[in-house]
């Protein structure tokens, strides 16, 4: 399954009803339409500038990892509903020391497609391949900096060196295995001119997207000048250069046209919260689910989901403007 392909359908059908309709029925005939994301631990090692981890209060908060029994059962609960599971939403997975196994549970309730974010720093070739043999389809991972100096300033406590070397490992392993890895580049004012030089520092033999993405004010953060204005005129020119390397090196790449000049959500980010379910050891989708009891059709039932969904049919966009911050990515395939 091509996830991104389905982004780029979603982003084509531009009528909302049409896509709460198709939801409506995929959750009446128990078909999957829930994007996972499965956080296994409450813990990163890195200390990223743009991260709510600089936040020490927050992070305070942030307490737990689920258990052998629990993670069975969470997925008994839930993987029967996914369409893609994420395993790393807002904390690091390779921190989990049953990783593969979240892996294998993926695999064992055939869910489409399963991908990690990870920062990459306690990745090597040995943990990489036995989560490819698990049945990982995709490694997503967070770069903050092109040149090892804004790079080590941004995501503090990681390694440029260690970074790189997932990469080369990336690299041979695609010959063995068919997997995609995708790179989350957030930029500001200060890290985003260097992008002119991504292709410098990285073979477009070892991923397969890359995704560019304005910085976001997601907590109280250590690094927090979130004003784009200085660099808004020359992003529309050097995206044009990124397109043209990406192309040249086969690469998908997800970026907005122009940098929002508001946080207004876009049409087709409007289904995003019905699709999200968050899982971790301190939530479970919705308040009051009480996963280990209740089956996710039982509680749906409760909570008149499926009436949701269907009274989303008949509202206008205004009414269904969520109060998230998504941005319309542009999907340019090569």
């Amino acid at each position: 399954m091509n996830i991104y392909k389905l982004l780029q359908l979603n982003r084509k059908i531009k009528n909302h009803r049409i896509k709460f309709l198709g939801l409506y029925l995929l959750h009446k005939f128990n078909k999957r339409y829930l994007a996972v994301n499965l956080d296994p631990v409450m813990a990163c090692n890195l200390r990223c500038k743009m991260c709510y981890f600089t936040d020490a209060d927050y992070v305070k908060t942030l307490k737990g990892q689920f258990k052998e029994e629990e993670l069975n059962q969470v997925a008994k609960t839930i993987f029967k509903r996914a369409l893609k599971l994420q395993i790393g939403c807002g904390t690091e997975p390779t921190l989990y020391k049953d990783l593969v196994k979240v892996v294998e549970l993926g695999k064992a309730y055939n869910v489409p497609y399963i991908s990690i974010t990870t920062n990459a720093n306690l990745l090597d070739e040995e943990k990489i391949e036995a989560l490819l043999k698990a049945g990982l389809n995709e490694f997503t991972i967070s770069l903050h900096g092109v040149h090892k100096e804004s790079y080590e300033n941004f995501m503090k406590k990681a390694s440029y060196e260690k970074f790189h070397n997932a990469f080369k490992a990336f690299e041979k392993l695609k010959k063995q295995y068919n997997f995609k890895v995708r790179i989350n580049y957030t930029f500001n004012k200060d890290n985003f001119y260097e992008l002119a030089d991504f292709f410098k520092h990285f073979n477009g033999e070892s991923f397969d997207i890359l995704q560019i993405r304005p910085i976001q004010k997601i907590g109280n953060t250590e690094y927090n000048d979130f004003d784009l204005d200085s660099i808004r005129a020359d992003y529309p020119q050097l995206i044009q250069n990124i397109k043209k390397q990406c192309k040249e090196n086969h690469i998908t790449l997800l970026a907005p046209n122009s940098i929002p000049k508001n946080q207004n959500t876009n049409a087709s980010s409007l289904i995003f919260d019905y699709t999200f379910c968050y899982v971790s050891p301190q939530k479970f989708w919705k308040e009051g689910f009480d996963w280990k009891k209740e089956s996710f059709n039982t509680y749906s039932k409760k909570i008149g989901w499926s009436n949701v969904l269907w009274s989303n049919i008949f509202k206008s966009e205004i009414e269904l403007k969520s109060m998230a911050n998504r941005l319309n990515y542009e999907i340019e395939f090569n």
